[in-house]
């Protein structure tokens, strides 16, 4: 038996199986000789609380919902940026940069692959074209298309993408758009129904209808506490609306789990509260700011409850504490449990980074904490999340998604790594595209230098850069060798 993953629902173009569906009715008189037993015992034996009317009243309509919000849902189609393909090992004896003279004078042009076509969902939030979706649908993206419903296309703008929330603001240049209408996703319950549209496999505009199964749902990301739905959705409905019966999107179709790929009863969506935060700041920014306290937490069970008098499990038991970080130097320590951030519960120990990253970096938080069988508060100042290596040195070296001028995502090296790696360098390469990639730079070189410069932080790279007009000849080193490579920026 294989195991459960979870899949992200962006689409890429490829065969598929369509399944077909048949609904039996099933008569609603019992089994014969059933009847006067169950007559009998409802007659022995009478309810003692009669069950409330009006509890089931039928299946819903959702014809008057899909009319009114289905125009503002978009299909969105991309062209992946392309990728080189992997090379292979060189062979025994073979100088490990020799790929790079290969086709002498001429510039090395490793393997490509294709570029990979994908499609996904959003909706229109504004009528001067501005639309939400997944930031797993446009991320790598070099062309975004989107298709309304009444078949007019228009190429998009990605303003802003947030990987941890997986949420992507596009913009097209229209005016005079549908748009949807928001709800307040906090206040979901178990068993309330919820209608996805989007473009499941391509086929725009679909319509399906389910429950909220839960809410809160931890999975791989900790700053996204999903909304769990029945709701079939699969493949392309990534970045469709999830609504409730008012016609109100009150999530952001993402992921589902699934052994196949394919819908098995589970799918899961961003709360539109924590998009709409995401959004206001991609708009006004084009990145999201989170705050962090400095402390690893676990979840409190039973055990730990009655170990530490809590009563009823809850809260975030803080693990580990950051030397010399903002929960230190607020005096947390292992052993407390976090109850509350400025008045807000923290039942869970997930709830506690979804709290605190919404606080503005360096502003007073008030932490609810218990400590030694006592009830005590904590005043902690915030500092701003990290970004990833590859993230910072994108915007400390002033290049936009694509890397900058050379296409290099790179990050400085500590003196560990130097000795490791035996190289006097001071910066290695994370991610490359764009020029970089086609000159055959990869991953892990070792920048040195460019156009005989030496470099040795992002900062001499980006100026160095700068001064060299439509070429360079970039120095790096890959495991004991070094050669110049020459790099085409027009």
């Amino acid at each position: 038996m294989g195991s459960i993953r979870t899949w992200s629902l962006a689409a890429v173009a490829g065969i598929f199986v369509v399944v077909v569906a048949h609904q039996r009715s099933v008569a609603g008189a019992p089994p014969p000789g059933t009847a006067p037993v169950a007559a009998a015992a409802s007659a022995a034996v009478p309810l003692s609380v009669p069950p409330a009317a009006g509890r089931v009243t039928g299946l819903p309509d959702f014809t008057g919902l899909v009319a009114e919000s289905g125009p503002a849902v978009v299909n969105i189609s991309v062209i992946e940026k392309p990728k080189a393909a992997a090379m292979g090992e060189p062979a025994d004896g073979e100088d490990p940069l020799s790929q790079f003279f290969h086709g002498f004078p001429g510039p090395m042009t490793p393997h490509r692959m294709p570029p990979a076509r994908g499609t996904g969902s959003g909706f229109i939030i504004s009528p001067d074209g501005y639309v939400l979706t997944n930031a797993h649908v446009v991320a790598d993206a070099s062309e975004v298309t989107v298709k309304l419903t009444d078949r007019r296309e228009f190429p998009a703008k990605v303003v802003g993408v947030d990987q941890r929330s997986d949420i992507a603001l596009i913009k097209i240049a229209a005016t005079g758009l549908p748009t949807v209408h928001f709800g307040d996703s906090s206040k979901l319950k178990p068993g309330q129904w919820v209608v996805a549209i989007g473009s499941p496999f391509g086929f725009e505009n679909s319509v399906t209808a389910g429950v909220v199964s839960a809410t809160g749902r931890a999975l791989d990301e900790a700053y996204v506490p999903f909304i769990q739905t029945d709701a079939a959705v699969n493949p392309g409905n990534s970045g469709g609306p999830l609504f409730n019966l008012d016609g109100q999107v009150i999530g952001i179709n993402s992921q589902i789990y699934s052994r196949t790929g394919g819908f098995m009863g589970m799918s899961f969506a961003i709360p539109i509260d924590i998009a709409l935060n995401v959004k206001e700041q991609l708009m006004r920014t084009g990145k999201v700011r989170r705050s962090r306290i400095g402390v690893g937490v676990q979840e409190v069970n039973q055990q730990f409850a009655k170990a530490f008098g809590l009563g009823l499990p809850h809260g975030a038991l803080v693990s580990s504490v950051d030397p010399k970080g903002p929960g230190e130097r607020a005096g947390l320590k292992p052993g407390d449990v976090i109850t509350s951030v400025d008045g807000k519960p923290i039942d869970r120990s997930l709830d506690l980074p979804v709290v605190v990253a919404a606080i503005p970096p360096g502003s007073e938080a008030r932490l609810g904490v218990w400590r030694d069988h006592h009830a005590t508060e904590v005043t902690v100042k915030t500092v701003l999340l990290d970004e990833t290596p590859a993230e910072a040195a994108r915007a400390g070296g002033g290049g936009a998604e694509d890397g900058g001028k050379l296409g290099l995502a790179v990050r400085p090296l500590a003196p560990n790594e130097q000795q490791e790696l035996h190289t006097r360098g001071r910066l290695v390469v994370e991610d490359v595209s764009g020029p970089a990639l086609a000159a055959g730079v990869q991953a892990g070189d070792v920048v040195l230098g460019v156009n005989g410069a030496g470099v040795a932080s992002v900062a001499d790279l980006k100026r160095e850069v700068a001064r060299a007009g439509h070429s360079v000849a970039l120095l790096i080193q890959r495991e004991d060798a070094q050669i110049y490579v020459p790099v085409d920026l027009g």
